[in-house]
């Protein structure tokens, strides 16, 4: 894959994944009503389909990888329109057991990802799955915290989670950028070449990785308020680590990808 619509590819699939695997392998499935699976589920299914979009239009002819994440990423978004229609009819079991499956099906997708890369694939595959941790605990958190409007009896203990993991995933990420290095890349047309051949980019993604874990902390602390309000506020933060942890996300992308 090339090209910005590359990019974006790579960044709405790190953001399926993330929130897919987030959703089905923490304990949310017996906190939260089932109508918070058909929220992120609508929400994940809407970024697949732009993420198959966004594929179909940047794959290269010849590339095995990008071909076979191009089916791959057909697959989930199937899968995923199965499982949220199986929510809405009320099979839930069957809904949660294909949920797992495209789980799987999100991280096989990483991993198709990861042969498109310029460097080494087994890197490359450390930092997709980095990058999805980020930006699904982001997503997932902005979405559990609107979630609580309407589950107003709902405890703490699902938000407290998500900032917590918030907070890990930025210690990683923060590390995943330092090992990707500082040094210029291969200038590419499609792109502003501070960001590339001038070796900007690593240095966006590290000051937004920064910001967000800011905000992480921010998120923490907020929730020790005893008012409702405290979630509402948190939400709040969640908006703000949407635009730091994908522009952080996006600037590490555009390194990624060939020239």
């Amino acid at each position: 894959m090339r090209g910005p619509a590359g990019v974006m590819a790579l960044l709405l699939a790190e953001i399926v994944a993330g929130g897919i695997v987030f959703i089905f392998f923490t304990p949310l499935w017996n906190e939260v009503r089932p109508g918070f699976f058909k929220l992120t589920g609508s929400v994940i299914l809407t970024l697949s389909i732009g993420d198959w979009a966004s594929m179909s239009s940047s794959v290269l002819s010849g590339s095995h990888a990008g071909h076979l994440s191009l089916r791959l990423v057909e697959a989930l978004s199937l899968m995923t329109l199965v499982w949220l229609i199986l929510m809405f009819a009320g099979r839930l079991r069957v809904a949660r057991f294909l949920g797992y499956l495209s789980a799987a099906l999100s991280v096989a997708l990483l991993g198709a990802l990861s042969g498109t890369a310029s460097g080494s694939r087994s890197f490359a595959l450390f930092q997709l799955l980095v990058g999805a941790a980020f930006v699904g605990a982001v997503l997932d958190g902005l979405l559990l915290g609107h979630w609580y409007l309407t589950d107003r009896g709902l405890t703490r203990t699902p938000i407290n989670r998500a900032s917590l993991i918030l907070i890990v995933a930025t210690c990683v990420k923060a590390l995943a950028v330092l090992m990707g290095g500082f040094q210029p890349t291969e200038g590419s047309a499609a792109f502003n070449p501070l960001m590339t051949s001038a070796g900007l980019a690593p240095w966006v993604s590290l000051g937004m990785v920064a910001a967000t874990g800011m905000i992480a902390v921010m998120i923490k602390l907020t929730l020790k308020g005893s008012r409702a309000s405290a979630v509402q506020a948190a939400t709040g933060f969640f908006y703000l680590a949407v635009l730091t942890a994908f522009t952080a996300e996006l600037a590490t992308l555009v390194r990624f990808l060939p020239a």
